[in-house]
């Protein structure tokens, strides 16, 4: 094989449809768990074989996601001993990534993608014969769902890519390739969050309240919800991030740091007369800065969570009656506190939700080959960096929206 610096600078690829038996990969072994920037490192590893139903991708570039930020610090969840433990066949090696744009160049027996095929690829895999989808579950919520390139192998971060052939969306003709593999994870999240739970879908006027805005999730949201007819409200973490917001459609912005806000993180016990008054007193001053930046008393018809731990009893607190908390992860923690008073008097809904369907996925899809939605992307990493971009995700200090590593894709 040629040297990684001719491969990932000149954009070397072999002939359509020809795989060669090995590539490059940046590779996470359990010896190396720990901060991303030391757990990732480029090695020869041999090529996947699709098999029934299977598509081999050519990665032409990756999107980079807090998921493989867990996978290189081995926690919560060792994904190398996990897979092991279900398969001892199973590499000892992790290969991360769950967004990518490429095209296909092989498949396996019965696929429907066909070899050329650009592409970009949703990360939801599961088994199609699986006891609960043939008696009609959405397959997302079915037990057999696990995300590829974090719980499954063969993740985007390689030269070749191995997935499920209903993963597989045209490419948006307008969009470069390292644009192209930096949405699809964040975005349909956001459209599930958005338009998956009925009655609770962004209605025209319906204000919406997005925590971390100007992440790849948020910078998603803003735009869906705008798509929708529904009002932006975003939340962010820095002065510096609100223009960001507003750029992407957002009505106004919070900014979560202002001093007033002194409530964030576990609810008190409500039996506490005095700590519950002071936190009352930080949530009440963030439900009058909503009501400024809204020019309305009306609360969020929907909240757009993920943060969890600090934000669910403001968010739950905020939400319209009627309306509904929707989350899809915990990042500063999973114990999260609900005064169940406001949950229950004011008939509020608190919703999981977990990535998204494949039919939400080609809706999202669709928003962006028609130009509602902007992936957003901020910057592109070489090959090389895989480690250093998931270091600045791990640190929160990387730029506002959406990254990208460049695989194969000419620069």
């Amino acid at each position: 094989m040629p040297d990684i610096k001719s491969l990932y600078e000149l954009g070397e690829m072999p002939p359509l449809g020809e795989v060669p038996r090995q590539m490059y990969a940046s590779v996470i072994r359990s010896e190396r768990y720990g901060q991303p920037k030391d757990a990732f490192k480029v090695e020869v590893i041999d090529v996947p074989k699709p098999g029934p139903g299977q598509v081999l991708v050519w990665v032409m570039a990756a999107g980079i996601n807090y998921n493989n930020v867990w996978a290189a610090l081995g926690q919560p969840v060792d994904v190398i001993a996990s897979r092991r433990k279900r398969d001892a066949a199973e590499p000892a090696f992790h290969i991360g990534g769950s967004d990518a744009s490429g095209v296909v160049w092989a498949v396996g027996p019965g696929a429907r993608a066909r070899v050329g095929d650009e592409v970009v690829l949703s990360c939801a895999m599961w088994d199609e014969n699986a006891p609960d989808i043939k008696a009609g579950a959405d397959p997302i919520t079915s037990t057999s769902a696990k995300i590829w390139g974090y719980e499954e192998n063969w993740g985007s971060f390689a030269q070749f890519t191995l997935v499920d052939d209903y993963q597989c969306h045209p490419k948006p003709k307008q969009l470069s390739w390292e644009a192209a593999a930096a949405y699809m994870l964040v975005g349909a999240t956001a459209y599930r969050q958005l338009m998956g739970w009925e009655p609770h879908t962004v209605k025209p006027g319906d204000p919406v309240l997005i925590w971390g805005g100007s992440g790849g999730l948020g910078s998603m949201a803003i735009q869906i919800v705008k798509a929708k007819g529904g009002i932006p409200v975003a939340v962010v973490s820095s002065k510096e991030r609100i223009e960001h917001c507003l750029r992407l459609g957002a009505h106004g912005v919070i900014d979560r740091t202002d001093p007033a806000f002194t409530h964030w993180g576990r609810l008190p016990d409500t039996a506490d007369a005095e700590s519950y008054a002071l936190w009352m007193q930080g949530a009440n001053a963030f439900r009058k800065k909503w009501s400024e930046v809204l020019g309305s008393r009306q609360g969020p018809r929907i909240v757009l969570e993920h943060p969890g731990e600090s934000t669910i009893p403001t968010s739950i607190l905020v939400c319209d009656n009627a309306g509904m908390v929707v989350i899809c992860a915990g990042t500063t923690g999973y114990n999260a506190d609900v005064d169940l008073r406001y949950l229950w008097m004011r008939q509020k809904r608190l919703q999981g939700s977990h990535f998204a369907n494949t039919e939400q996925c080609r809706a999202l899809n669709d928003m962006v080959i028609a130009g509602q939605v902007d992936p957003a992307l901020a910057r592109v990493f070489a090959f090389d960096q895989v480690g250093t971009a998931h270091q600045l995700l791990h640190q929160n200090t990387h730029p506002p929206g959406n990254l990208a590593i460049r695989v194969n894709a000419p620069d």
